[in-house]
């Protein structure tokens, strides 16, 4: 007990709405000891970002209200101290990281000011505060640290702006640091550093931490014990290797039977001279000034196929989708798309290709227009190319597609803000669907899902490409995902195409020292598997420390 750092008791949270009232936490009890990570695992909706705000005092009330309970630090109880004596614990004693931190960095102050300013307020000199702040960007990991104190957070990476996030939280060496989905939209290769890096800050100043996360590869990496979260209620708790071998409830069995990862790897068969592809790319180039954002691209994809693009932010994925799309123009090279140049078709001839290529976006909130209803989103496309189908069959074939997508069809009425981020996504696809394409490009479209939900939009694209013959370009940083939806991968890094094959080949024999990097940083749900990787990874960053030309 001379340890432990925070106690959670019988904490309940309820939420008043013009519905009634939403009991968001009930009866929740954990504790979590120093030097300790303790991982609050479970989907949206099941209460653990609740929980942690909570903590940290960061519930709206109204509408939201603590009814029960209490949050011990250090033996004290929170929920007793004035506003006053709370905030001096926050921050200072307990500090917490957001999972968007473009969204909670003041994007009109430079970071260094930012980071300073969370000691300033808790009464460290101006001098002393902007030199701790510059040792914590060295800390973690940010390149050119004086110069990048004067920089703003639009300027920096999603990872380096994760790392001032963190460097903020640290600023006054709390014991209790709580990150909430700290690395959920990050590349494999950051999402290791970042979880590399809170590891060392722990064995450095002992603090305890508390990771809010879906991902069981996070927990397998990271955690000495989990809480598995439910509808408000904790259902499970243990080691994480006892939780994963041994799970005793039925929601923690169908979270890691709903892990990705687990399928039979693909192999392709050969491509007889008779196969034609659908779509055939030769030496594609895109330049932004002088930046080379995109060199010598070259590949196809065969109906029916799915071919994943894989690598880092700032590899070209997503350029080279969009200059596919024709959402920018090429610097150079073909898309040959059934026999005709997608860079040369005029701008008619364009407007009607758009029907046999579409595409999928990683945030539905963004791409779904909120004024308008799902009905009028998905018929929206008959009203663009209305010799696809006629106005009086619209509502007949909305009701097809959302049923198609695994909604109902009385959701047509409904608007986006009334469906949860799986249900959004699916939306997008019976969008995509409406006009009945030949190809469906998908930007990171399962990245920030449940796993039970990825797992379902998953099959529903399996299915799709099954039942209507639909390729698939997959972009994504998932790498579990890919493993288990693609037929053949594409390795970029740098705007260069470094590797390509089937999947069971680039998974299970990889030959570029970059594509087994990327490997090595995915996270498996096993602990056991997990530990073997992360040896193995600290093996590969020697490999690329002696000679870095070998992972170019």
């Amino acid at each position: 007990m001379t340890n432990r750092l925070l106690e959670v008791n019988n904490l309940s949270v309820e939420f008043h709405t013009v519905q009634g009232r939403v009991h968001a936490v009930r009866d929740v009890s954990f504790h979590l000891d120093r030097g300790e990570t303790l991982a609050i695992l479970g989907e949206s909706g099941s209460g653990k970002s609740v929980s942690a705000s909570a903590i940290m005092n960061l519930i709206d009330t109204p509408p939201g209200y603590i009814t029960e309970g209490s949050i011990k630090y250090d033996g004290q109880n929170l929920l007793d101290l004035p506003r006053d004596e709370r905030r001096q614990i926050n921050g200072r004693k307990i500090a917490m990281i957001f999972q968007d931190p473009l969204a909670h960095l003041n994007p009109v102050y430079k970071v260094g000011w930012q980071i300073s300013e969370a000691m300033r307020v808790h009464g460290v000199p101006n001098a002393k505060a902007d030199a701790r702040a510059l040792d914590l960007m060295h800390r973690v990991g940010i390149p050119d640290a004086e110069a990048k104190m004067n920089a703003y957070p639009h300027q920096f990476s999603g990872g380096q702006r994760q790392r001032i996030m963190i460097a903020m939280a640290l600023g006054m060496k709390p014991d209790i640091l709580i990150a909430d989905e700290p690395t959920t939209a990050l590349d494999v290769t950051v999402q290791a550093q970042i979880l590399s890096l809170l590891e060392e800050l722990q064995e450095e100043t002992g603090m305890g931490l508390l990771l809010i996360t879906h991902d069981l590869g996070v927990v397998a990496e990271t955690a000495d014990r989990v809480v598995v979260m439910n509808k408000g209620e904790i259902v499970e708790t243990g080691t994480a290797a006892s939780v994963y071998k041994d799970p005793q409830n039925d929601y923690t069995k169908r979270l890691i039977a709903a892990a990705p990862g687990k399928a039979p790897l693909k192999s392709v068969p050969d491509i007889t001279p008779e196969d034609e592809p659908l779509l055939q790319v030769q030496h594609l180039s895109k330049r932004y000034g002088a930046v080379e954002a995109l060199t010598d691209a070259s590949f196809h994809v065969m109906p029916g196929e799915v071919v994943a693009v894989v690598g880092e932010s700032g590899s070209g994925k997503s350029t080279l989708a969009k200059t596919l799309l024709r959402l920018q123009e090429p610097s150079g090279g073909t898309a040959m798309y059934k026999g005709r140049d997608l860079f040369s078709l005029t701008e008619r001839e364009l407007y009607d290709m758009r029907r046999d290529i579409q595409m999928v976006f990683q945030d539905p909130t963004q791409s779904l227009n909120p004024r308008m209803t799902i009905y009028q989103i998905i018929s929206e496309a008959w009203a663009i190319h209305p010799e696809i189908l006629p106005k009086d069959a619209w509502r007949a074939r909305v009701s097809e597609l959302l049923t198609k997508v695994g909604l109902l069809p009385e959701h047509a009425h409904r608007y986006p803000h009334q469906f949860s981020g799986g249900q959004r996504q699916r939306i997008a696809i019976a969008r995509a669907l409406a006009l009945e394409p030949k190809m469906i490009v998908c930007d990171e479209a399962v990245s920030a899902l449940d796993v039970s939900i990825q797992a379902q939009v998953i099959a529903l694209l399996n299915d799709l490409r099954d039942t209507m013959n639909i390729s698939f370009m997959f972009i994504a940083h998932d790498l579990p995902v890919v493993r288990d939806f693609a037929d053949r991968v594409i390795v970029m890094q740098a705007g260069r195409i470094v590797e390509t094959g089937d999947t069971e080949t680039i998974f299970a024999h990889p030959v570029q020292t970059y594509t087994k990097a990327l490997l090595a940083a995915s996270l498996e749900p096993d602990p056991e598997v997990q530990a073997l990787r992360r040896a193995e990874r600290k093996t590969l960053l020697m490999d690329i420390q002696a000679d870095p030309d070998a992972a170019r």
